[in-house]
């Protein structure tokens, strides 16, 4: 099952990480893996090219472990951008665990 982590500096998001593979189907063909796969990614990028952000990222193959923080010290409207992009990303993780329980669980 993968494991979506969620940190909070307060009210705000300071991380999320991604951890293991779905199991919904074979390593390549698994949906769920992909689908959160393309949501971490897309995340950190937008992190970068949108909200002007150098995110604090770590992938670990072994584990099958991406996360991405923030960095401290963001001028507010980094800030601000850096929040919608993490809150859009967590919702979409919200989603995925709704159409696939078994397969992805927030934590």
């Amino acid at each position: 099952m993968t494991t979506v982590s969620v940190r909070y500096d307060g009210d705000a998001v300071g991380s999320i990480s991604v951890k293991d593979h779905a199991g919904y189907a074979e390593y390549g063909h698994d949906i769920v893996c992909a689908a959160a796969s393309v949501l971490i990614t897309t995340c950190a990028n937008a992190l970068e090219t949108v909200a002007g952000v150098t995110p604090i990222t770590h992938a670990d193959e072994r584990t099958a472990e991406i996360s991405i923080s923030l960095p401290k010290g963001l001028a507010k409207e980094q800030a601000h951008d850096a929040q919608i992009i993490l809150r859009t990303t967590l919702q979409g993780f919200r989603d995925i665990a709704q159409q696939y329980p078994k397969n992805l669980q927030i934590i």
